[in-house]
């Protein structure tokens, strides 16, 4: 087999993988959909340096009681990150600044939220927004009755 044969089985190789990876992507985007609606949801993962730190994802409610989110570029069924409703403050929200708007989906809008003294921070579109607000303000109150 001559050394330009060989490069044209190589790369015909890595583009059907690259296409079979596009298609994967796809179908999981699907069957996640299939389950609830998904949409755009960005996780601040680290936060050592300002503005940095950002992976783009999908989240989803699953039933009424919590928030998942999901890697946009993995093949992974299972959630990456999954937040209890009961367990997520509502903190502030502002607009992106500096590197954030590159990284970010654009019309994004950060959110700070606390997680069990915790903060997160996720990245939204203002649809989703009012959407997450709402969800979060439709949960069920927790019991201040104390049963003797």
């Amino acid at each position: 087999m001559a050394w330009w044969e060989l490069l044209l089985v190589v790369v015909a190789a890595s583009l059907l993988l690259v296409l079979a990876y596009g298609i994967g992507i796809a179908v999981r985007r699907r069957l996640l959909a299939r389950n609830g609606g998904v949409f755009e949801l960005s996780h601040r993962v680290r936060d050592t340096s300002p503005g940095r730190g950002w992976v783009i994802g999908i989240g989803r409610y699953s039933g009424d009681a919590q928030l998942e989110w999901f890697r946009i570029f993995s093949l992974s069924p299972k959630p990456k990150r999954v937040w209890r409703r009961v367990e997520i403050v509502y903190v502030s929200s502002r607009s992106p600044e500096g590197i954030e708007e590159l990284v970010l989906y654009p019309e994004s809008l950060i959110v700070t939220c606390d997680v069990k003294g915790e903060h997160i921070d996720l990245a939204m579109d203002q649809q989703t927004l009012i959407g997450f607000q709402a969800w979060l303000e439709s949960r069920p109150m927790r019991s201040t009755w104390t049963v003797f």
